[in-house]
C-alpha cells in the first residue's frame, strides 16, 4: 500500500463562495505548505464571493484539488446557455469576468471524483453497487466527455432524475447522466441502488424504504474512506469510512476542514462560523 501524503491532505466541505470564511478557516487550520488541500465540490453559489474564492482556488495551483459539485455544473450551464440562472445565484461576477472563457474551461477540466490512499473524494456519494474501480472508470468518462470539444451538448444531457438505479448495461448519455446523478446530487437510495430526490432533509427525512447513500448494507465502498460535501442538513458527520463536510456555511452554520489522516483517531476538525455569508439576492 502506498505511503500517506506527508503532510496530510486538509480536506473543505462546501464553499459556495462565502471566501471570507473559507480565509479564515485556512488560517486557523494552518496546514503545512506543501499540505494538499481538497475540496469537496460546490465551490460557488449562494455566498457573496463566488468570483473571488474561485480565483482563490485557481490561484493554488495543484495544490488544490477540488471536484465538482451540482452547483459548479451549474455554472457550466448558465455559460452554455443550457440553464438559467435562478433567484440566489451568485455566479453573474463570474460570468461578466474579463477571464470568464478560461474561469469556465478551468472548472470543465476539474475532476468528479478523486482517489488517493484509499481516500475517496466526491461531491455527493457513491452507489452503493459501485466499487472504487468502478466509481473512478465511471467518473473518468464523464470527465473526458466534459473536457471534450462537445462538452455543451453532453452538460445539456445530464439533466433529469432517470435512470435513477444502475445496471451495467447503461451507455451513453444514460451512463453520463447516472454516474453525474450519483456523484453529484444523491442522498438517498434503498437496497437495490434506486436513487430517490423527493427529500433534501436530515437523516430522519428519508422517504418510506430509503436510507442514506452510505447507509446502505453491503455496499462496495465500504473498505474505503469516502470524503463528500452536498448534504448541509446532515451537518458535520464523521465515522471511520465516511467524512460529510458539508455543515452548512452558506446557511449561517459552519464551514468545516478536516485533516484527512489514514488512522481515524488521527483525524482532527477545524471550523468556523458563518453568519453572514448567503448573498442576498433581489
Amino acid at each position: 500500500m502506498t505511503a500517506f501524503l506527508k503532510p496530510p491532505a486538509l480536506a473543505f466541505g462546501d464553499l459556495q463562495g462565502c471566501r471570507t470564511q473559507f480565509q479564515q478557516l485556512l488560517a486557523k487550520a494552518a496546514p503545512p505548505a506543501d499540505a494538499p488541500l481538497w475540496f469537496a465540490g460546490d465551490l460557488i453559489n449562494r455566498g457573496g464571493e463566488s468570483l473571488a474564492t474561485l480565483r482563490d482556488i485557481i490561484e493554488m495551483g495543484d495544490r488544490a484539488v477540488p471536484v465538482l459539485g451540482n452547483h459548479d455544473l451549474h455554472l457550466l450551464a448558465v455559460y452554455a446557455g443550457i440553464r438559467r440562472s435562478k433567484k440566489g445565484d451568485t455566479i453573474d461576477d463570474i460570468l461578466a469576468a474579463p477571464d470568464a472563457e478560461d474561469l469556465i474551461d478551468w472548472v470543465r477540466h476539474r475532476p468528479l471524483a478523486h482517489y488517493e490512499n484509499d481516500i475517496l473524494l466526491v461531491h455527493a456519494g457513491v452507489l452503493p453497487q459501485w466499487d472504487v474501480d468502478l466509481t473512478m472508470e465511471l467518473a473518468d468518462d464523464l470527465q473526458r466527455a466534459l473536457r471534450a470539444p462537445s462538452w455543451k451538448e453532453t452538460l445539456a444531457g445530464l439533466y433529469g432524475n432517470e435512470p435513477n438505479q444502475w445496471t451495467p448495461g447503461l451507455k451513453g448519455l444514460d451512463r453520463l447522466r447516472i454516474t453525474c446523478t450519483a456523484l453529484t446530487r444523491m442522498r438517498f437510495c434503498n437496497v437495490d441502488g434506486v436513487m430517490d430526490f423527493s427529500s433534501s432533509g436530515g437523516i430522519n427525512s428519508a422517504p418510506k424504504g430509503f436510507m442514506p447513500w452510505f447507509d446502505v448494507p453491503g455496499r462496495k465502498t465500504e473498505n474505503i474512506t469516502i470524503v463528500c460535501g452536498h448534504w448541509a442538513a446532515l451537518g458535520l458527520m464523521m465515522r471511520d469510512n465516511l467524512i460529510g463536510l458539508d455543515s452548512g456555511c452558506v446557511w449561517g452554520e459552519q464551514l468545516t476542514a478536516v485533516r484527512l489522516a489514514q488512522s481515524p483517531a488521527e483525524r482532527t476538525v477545524t471550523q468556523v462560523e458563518c453568519e453572514g455569508c448567503r448573498a442576498v439576492v433581489d
